[in-house]
């Protein structure tokens, strides 16, 4: 066989002989990798910042800004001792002339907002046991029937803010309950009206310095309604002359 001079015959193998690959140098492969990950991490959105919930803000009672502004007042003006307190709802709160209506009677009033009895009983630490009055006037009742509640109910309720009023202020002192007064604005609830007004009246008869003033009858007209003229527009707080009738009511049993 002829051999060609100067070109290089390529050297073939056998089948089944494998070749071998090209190895790629370490320091290159590790390179590679290293790229790669950054550029992965640097596609990659920054870690985001816990999610920070807002602070908890205090749900106060209801009432309770009422409350708080008569504290800044009593430590401003520090109230009279030995005084007659009414508590209760806004036919107390709207009484704004309530001191000139009785001359001569250290008068505090803290009727509040449309408040039950469910509210005097809580802020009774409040409003009444600091003053250590010589007498408490009360006048609630009223929506706690618009609540759904029943005159029993209402009854019970008095009875245990009655109790602890003897608990913390004594036996001594005079508890009125001024009864629950009827409205045109609700007329309805008359019959449960009339229920809680008998139950308190007996247990007040019961007891010692302890009265039950009677408005109710006081506000109805000859056909058993109560009198449109004694209330505001609302038809549920009165006007001048609705509370001239209970002024005069409540005068004969206050403490000199």
């Amino acid at each position: 066989m002829a051999v060609t001079m100067g070109v290089k015959i390529p050297e073939y193998r056998s089948f089944g002989e494998t070749m071998e690959k090209p190895r790629m140098k370490k320091p290159l492969l590790i390179a590679c990798l290293l790229l790669f990950v950054f550029l992965v991490n640097a596609q990659s959105p920054p870690p985001q910042a816990p999610f920070a919930s807002p602070p908890a803000v205090a749900v106060q009672p209801p009432f309770w800004n009422e409350i708080a502004e008569f504290k800044r007042k009593d430590s401003l003006h520090h109230p009279p001792a030995n005084a007659i307190l009414f508590v209760g709802s806004s036919s107390f709160r709207k009484w704004t002339n309530i001191q000139a209506d009785f001359p001569g009677y250290p008068i505090i009033n803290r009727g509040f907002g449309g408040s039950t009895l469910d509210d005097v009983i809580h802020y009774a630490g409040d409003i009444i046991y600091p003053y250590r009055p010589k007498q408490v006037v009360i006048y609630c009742g009223d929506n706690d029937l618009v609540q759904n509640i029943s005159g029993k109910k209402v009854y019970k309720q008095f009875q245990r803010l009655y109790e602890m009023i003897r608990k913390h202020l004594g036996n001594d002192v005079d508890i009125l309950y001024v009864s629950i007064k009827p409205s045109p604005s609700r007329e309805r609830l008359m019959p449960e009206m009339e229920r809680a007004n008998d139950l308190i009246r007996n247990f007040m008869a019961q007891r010692s310095h302890a009265a039950f003033v009677d408005v109710y009858h006081l506000m109805l007209n000859a056909q058993g309604h109560p009198m449109d003229e004694l209330f505001l527009g609302d038809k549920l707080h009165m006007n001048e002359k609705g509370y001239k009738i209970w002024q005069q009511a409540i005068l004969p049993y206050l403490d000199k």
